[in-house]
């Protein structure tokens, strides 16, 4: 703690300009959660056991503000316990920078932001921060902003590449997109949120041997969202075109949940979601299948991920009706979300006949208690019961117990602040 306020004092000593005011603080992140996984993100083969661990994140969080300059620095270490180096002196999962970034505010309206940052929009479909995930997401990237009352217009650029080369590679860039440009604008007539993304992805792809060349894919569309007095609905719709791999790209996304306020503690949502695919006997080289591309892909489609989460791209799309029932009473909260899944495109057999579209059901169950201000425990249960269809798509066997436990502590103390 001592160190931290010397390290913040010698910072602020260094970047003082003039006479601005000041602020620094520190924050700190632990968050260690158990799972156990007896069928997550796949049905469990026969003959298995189900696997247990203990993952952790930590982060060091350090902020700094000024009249027009803001900063930010975050250092984390992603671990599973036990996974350690060979040798007592070197950590071999190391420490990484999940952001780094400074903003400039030139005017009460207009301001940049340049370095790795979280970008995440509306209810994160598109673009979000993928929190659940221990390592989460950020982009390297330089984002213009501007806001007036309601209006709120983002413009995004990035740029990636594996090193400083002195000349083009001969070989794909494939880590992430090889470049990014957006517009995301926002506004809000009376109790209505209106958003509006229009997204350029550009994905390096081997034409050759030695001709690397880049498709563009555009992602554009709109989220709308409306809340009054118990009431409250979202709408999100979505369309891709463009390339890939030098395939046509003709997707599209749709959904939609309305909630209600049964008293102020319990709530109720219905909810429905489409993702475009494409039939397994279709034999177009076009991509048909919607990408949720950056989304926080775990808060969506059921917690145990058996769907576009580092899976089921390009294949027979997905529709998903759910319910979600939410209670809430002093420091305790309770969530069961039910899901029904279904193929909306044609899946085969093993002789080629057109099998049933229903994918299974998913139940899941959260709940967590905030023991003080800075300290939340949180567990769930899920279970999968899935159908032959759904064997077909995964592998597996749906007669297994499908299931998922986790628990995880989430501890966030302030360290200090300095103003």
């Amino acid at each position: 703690m001592k160190l931290l306020k010397t390290i913040g004092l010698s910072f602020l000593g260094m970047v003082s300009i003039g006479s601005y005011a000041q602020e620094f603080d520190a924050s700190l992140q632990l968050r260690p959660r158990y799972e156990y996984r007896n069928g997550f993100k796949n049905l469990m083969p026969n003959g298995v056991d189900a696997a247990s661990f203990v993952s952790q994140r930590s982060r060091l969080n350090l902020n700094y503000a000024q009249e027009k300059l803001k900063a930010k620095l975050t250092f984390q270490n992603i671990r599973t316990w036990g996974d350690v180096a060979t040798t007592s002196t070197s950590d071999k999962n190391g420490i990484a920078v999940f952001e780094a970034w400074a903003q400039y505010n030139f005017d009460s309206n207009w301001s940049a932001r340049i370095g790795r940052q979280v970008i995440s929009y509306d209810n994160q479909r598109i673009l979000g921060e993928i929190d659940w995930a221990q390592q989460g997401q950020s982009h390297d990237a330089a984002v213009i902003s501007f806001q007036k009352n309601s209006d709120k217009l983002d413009l995004g650029f990035a740029l990636n590449a594996n090193a400083e080369n002195l000349v083009a590679p001969t070989t794909p860039y494939t880590t992430n997109y090889k470049s990014m440009q957006y517009a995301w604008y926002h506004t809000q007539f009376s109790e209505v949120n209106i958003s509006l993304l229009l997204l350029n992805t550009g994905y390096e792809y081997a034409k050759t041997i030695t001709d690397v060349k880049v498709d563009y894919k555009q992602t554009f569309g709109t989220y709308l969202s409306y809340k009054e007095k118990n009431w409250d609905t979202n709408l999100g719709l979505y369309m891709q075109r463009g390339k890939s791999s030098g395939n046509d790209v003709n997707a599209f996304y749709a959904a939609a949940n309305v909630g209600y306020a049964v008293t102020s503690k319990f709530k109720a949502a219905l909810g429905y979601e489409f993702l475009s695919g494409k039939d397994q006997n279709d034999i177009s080289t076009d991509f048909k299948s919607f990408a949720p591309l950056f989304g926080t892909n775990h808060g969506f489609n059921g917690f145990m991920d058996y769907f576009y989460v580092g899976n089921h791209q390009n294949s027979v799309g997905l529709s998903d009706a759910y319910l979600k029932l939410t209670y809430a009473q002093n420091k305790w909260q309770f969530a069961l979300i039910p899901h029904v899944f279904s193929a909306p495109n044609t899946v085969l057999d093993a002789s080629n006949t057109k099998m049933d579209s229903y994918l299974g059901t998913e139940v899941d169950f959260t709940t967590s208690y905030a023991l003080q201000k800075d300290i939340v425990a949180s567990a769930g249960y899920s279970q999968m019961f899935g159908s032959s269809t759904l064997e077909r798509l995964k592998g597996g066997n749906a007669d297994n117990t499908n299931n998922w436990v986790w628990v995880m502590v989430n501890i966030n103390p302030r360290l200090f602040g300095i103003k």
